[in-house]
């Protein structure tokens, strides 16, 4: 086996000890195919030199990598469920396979999705769809390309057995799915033992957060580490959910135990891009009240930062948490007002003027004539379209706000010269998914990855800075 010196495990989570997690065994697989490797983020974290069989032995059997944990690990948890607490939750069809460094310094853990049951799973079998993993790469690969902070897609086997679900034609095929993320500790996490009311977990959760995940020293006093966590989280949150809006994305299921303490994007079940600035608009078929709409994102979040709140209060006080959490808006109106322009390309200038090109920008999105995705596209870098769709009082206005802001230096890279934007509507997925489903057949998945990736590279390419 090669072993790269850029390969630096760091298994912290043991730190926490037995009572925050149960150590369990992957599930035994019939095959172990291939499907999506994730190379750029291996590289990145010293298992680029791995070769195929190494992935199977690692992602598809999870033998465990050297130097890291011996045994997986389902993490414990609780959380709201569409506001409603559960006790009875846990890693179920998942867990934690090892932690490493990557090149930035930062601790990554690997987790699994679709590896086995474990004590929390309910019944459930424990295992992932296909087009399930299928989903879920596509996801993290478009919003990693939107610059939203996501999990990475690492790894994706097809494992050959047959799965019977209520939601999707079955039998189905199977998969196990590998992700890269910053941290798999919750909100929901904290209300576990808030549950509980265990505040030395609590206090070691805190330290734990800020040391390794936050990369800060703790501060001595117990209610102060508990306040720096808050805002911490406050802030990544508000991002999170700036985020979502301006990539025009729905989650889906913001419950609070999806909602990582980093305030990284992960876990995606029924997630959908909104094609249109609709509020109203929905990705799971279960949410019939719209809890979770594209517009109520924020809101969802915000909800779940404050039961943070109350989980940290067993350790700080109220009159502490409480101006962070109504700070919260602030920092989501300037967070989402800095993401619009970025995607638009547009240099920030003047913070009022910022904010009414941002307002400018989204009522124009909120017409509905052109999909979100076209809209950023047309206008980057403050181009003008002369086109009969953007004739309304609307686009006149966001032309007027984005007079003498032009950017020319964001439309360098070729992308933004071709005759449309890539985008990852429901349609294009499930046409993507049917060519697997129906003829085995991986190319169109894998030329939508290249051309994320693609836009991914337009999307990041330095922007000229003010006075340059």
């Amino acid at each position: 086996m090669v072993k790269s010196p850029a390969y630096n495990p760091d298994p912290r989570i043991l730190e926490l000890g037995p009572d925050f997690y149960d150590e369990v065994a992957p599930a035994m697989f019939p095959e172990a195919k291939l499907r999506f490797a994730n190379h750029g983020w291996a590289k990145r974290v010293g298992l680029g030199a791995y070769m195929r069989p190494a992935w199977e032995r690692h992602f598809a059997r999870f033998e465990p990598l050297p130097g890291n944990l011996e045994a997986p690990l389902a993490l414990r948890y609780h959380g709201h469920q569409f506001r409603t607490y559960n006790p009875d939750l846990g890693d179920g069809r998942g867990f934690l396979f090892a932690q490493l460094r990557d090149d930035k310094g930062r601790l990554l853990d690997l987790g699994t999705k679709g590896s086995g049951q474990t004590p929390y799973s309910r019944q459930g079998d424990g295992r992932l769809t296909l087009k399930g993993g299928v989903r879920e790469v596509f996801a993290t690969e478009m919003l990693e390309a939107l610059g939203v902070e996501t999990s990475k897609s690492f790894a994706l086997f097809e494992t050959g057995e047959s799965l019977w679900r209520s939601d999707e034609p079955s039998p189905t095929r199977s998969a196990v799915l590998t992700r890269l993320g910053h941290g798999h500790i919750r909100i929901g996490t904290f209300q576990r033992f808030a549950f509980h009311r265990d505040k030395p977990a609590i206090v070691a959760l805190t330290r734990y957060c800020l040391e390794h995940l936050y990369g800060e020293k703790p501060p001595e006093n117990d209610k102060d580490a508990a306040n720096r966590l808050f805002d911490l989280v406050a802030d990544r949150t508000a991002r999170l959910a700036a985020s979502y809006m301006s990539s025009g994305f729905v989650h889906g299921v913001l419950n609070s135990d999806n909602i990582a303490i980093t305030g990284e994007s992960f876990d995606y079940g029924p997630w959908r891009f909104a094609p249109y600035w609709n509020p109203r608009f929905t990705a799971a078929y279960f949410d019939g009240e719209g809890l979770y709409s594209f517009a109520r994102q924020p809101e969802a979040i915000q909800w779940d930062l404050a039961q943070l709140g109350g989980c940290l209060g067993l350790v700080t006080s109220e009159r502490k948490l409480n101006p962070i959490l109504s700070d919260w808006g602030r920092r989501f109106d300037e967070q989402l007002v800095a993401l619009l322009l970025a995607r638009l390309g547009i240099r920030p200038g003047h913070a009022d003027d910022d904010r009414k090109l941002a307002e400018a920008l989204v009522a124009a999105l909120a017409t509905e004539s052109v999909t979100i995705d076209r809209v950023f596209f047309d206008w980057r870098g403050g181009r003008r379209r002369d086109d009969e769709r953007y004739d309304s009082p609307e686009f006149r206005t966001l032309a007027d706000r984005l007079e003498g802001r032009e950017n020319h230096a964001a439309l360098a890279h070729p992308y933004w010269s071709d005759d449309a934007p890539c985008s990852m509507h429901i349609e294009e997925v499930e046409a993507r998914w049917s060519a697997i489903d129906a003829r085995d057949d991986w190319k169109p998945f894998e030329a939508k990855i290249t051309a994320i990736r693609r836009m991914g590279e337009a999307m990041s390419a330095p922007i000229e800075t003010a006075g340059a």
